[in-house]
């Protein structure tokens, strides 16, 4: 009985063994999955009008279209091409493949597309609580789906928010922040800027909102300003007022206050989550651009830093280029050719915020000849081609755009514009993704 007790026993380890050799080659026999890629094509939205530059309401149509390359070698012509935007602003925010914006109407929020050059809705949404303006609130993006608006009110007396949850457009939250205007001192201030700039630190959670008091004049140009604007830390969850500082040195303005980032981009973050934002202060000559710094960890702006060197004029438009490296947008001030909205004065350069050197844009061994048109935002980063395309109005030649490669620094020439149009916006626009397998 012990025998076969043993041999019996032998057997079923025997038997064991060759099913988990069997099952081992049957996994090694398995076909691997396969490896696969998500891409996301893109193209180019470009914006032109006709007559002389848009922008900040200046009542001027504009029309877009979109294009698969800028690359040289062709003329982009807006006849029987593109559409003819009238009841929307080319102030707008966008992210991927869609538009953000208050449309003219001024009674809702929209998400849009611009596809085969139709501007199209996506879904809208009507004010509820708080009510903005077309062309007048600032932005960030909290995360992927969640936006948050800031604006001075309709009496500009106090400053709304909206948070919109950009997948199915719907509000949030919705409020007013606890900021008051200024009292004392020899200016009865009575307002605030209509939009500010507010930018979001992921590292901490924390809003920053930029903005200043006035009181207002007959007009928007005759209004006296703050000295100096002011650092509003919130908590983006509860949207709570943490802080409310003057600027630690004491700078007059941000760029493009009146109208947030809509129109071009002023404030950016670098690697190690360190905020940058475009600003001026008003001198003898001109208007002196300053690139001011808020560190990680900190609630005011970094005292004595100016990452704009060597400043001619107004720093208008900002893009960070990663490496330290910063592309942007001015206007020079003190070589007498004007500060207008048309005037010839406009150029472009790359700080190197590390080096502390800004290059001018250059082309066959020469500058690129100064360029008309202040606001907008003419240039975009295509990051995964590491390019920046710009456009330029120059005086003497038609309309066209540059191509700045950031891994070699060299200019090149991109697609020139037919004549008779001015140059007012570059956006990058993501189409439908879809996978491939990796070989």
């Amino acid at each position: 009985m012990k025998k076969l007790s043993f041999y019996h026993s032998m057997l079923a380890l025997l038997m064991l063994t060759a099913g988990f050799t069997a099952c081992s080659d049957d996994d090694n026999d398995k076909p691997k999955e396969p490896e696969v890629e998500v891409v996301t094509p893109y193209h180019f939205d470009i914006t032109m009008t006709v007559g002389k530059h848009g922008g900040m309401n200046r009542d001027k149509s504009h029309l877009m279209q979109s294009v698969d390359s800028l690359n040289g070698g062709s003329t982009i012509d807006f006849k029987g091409a593109g559409a003819e935007i009238s009841d929307y602003s080319m102030e707008v925010i966008n992210r991927g493949k869609y538009y953000y914006q208050v449309p003219n109407s001024n009674d809702r929020f929209g998400k849009y597309e611009f596809k085969q050059n139709q501007w199209t809705i996506v879904q809208e949404q009507p004010f509820v609580k708080n009510t903005f303006k077309a062309r007048n609130y600032a932005h960030a993006w909290l995360n992927d789906s969640v936006v948050v608006l800031v604006a001075a009110n309709g009496d500009a007396n106090g400053i709304i928010y909206t948070k919109l949850n950009t997948n199915d457009m719907t509000i949030a939250d919705e409020g007013t922040l606890d900021i008051k205007l200024a009292t004392g001192g020899d200016v009865a201030y009575d307002s605030f800027t209509t939009s500010g700039i507010v930018a979001y630190r992921q590292s901490d959670g924390k809003l920053f909102y930029f903005y200043y008091n006035k009181k207002k004049g007959k007009t928007s140009m005759t209004a006296t300003n703050e000295p100096a604007f002011h650092v509003a830390v919130i908590d983006a969850k509860t949207m709570q007022v943490e802080q409310d500082n003057i600027n630690t040195d004491q700078v007059a303005e941000m760029a493009g206050s009146a109208y947030g980032e809509l129109l071009q981009q002023t404030v950016f973050f670098d690697e190690s989550d360190n905020l940058y934002l475009a600003a001026f202060d008003k001198t003898d000559i001109g208007e002196e651009g300053k690139l001011l710094r808020i560190k990680k960890g900190e609630t005011n702006f970094e005292k004595g830093y100016n990452g704009f060197p060597q400043s001619e004029g107004k720093l208008l438009t900002v893009q960070y280029l990663g490496g330290g490296k910063v592309f942007t947008y001015s206007r020079n001030d003190k070589g007498g050719n004007g500060t207008a909205i048309d005037s010839y004065s406009h150029y472009y350069s790359v700080v190197d915020l590390n080096a502390q050197t800004r290059t001018r844009m250059a082309f066959g061994g020469s500058v690129i000849p100064f360029s008309s048109g202040r606001f907008s935002q003419r240039s975009v980063f295509a990051q995964k081609e590491n390019k920046v395309y710009f456009g330029v109005n120059t005086e003497e030649a038609q309309p066209q755009v540059y191509i700045y490669d950031v891994a070699t620094g060299s200019v090149s020439e991109g697609v020139k514009i037919a004549e008779g149009y001015y140059f007012e916006q570059i956006r990058i626009v993501d189409e439908d993704s879809y996978t491939v397998v990796k070989e």
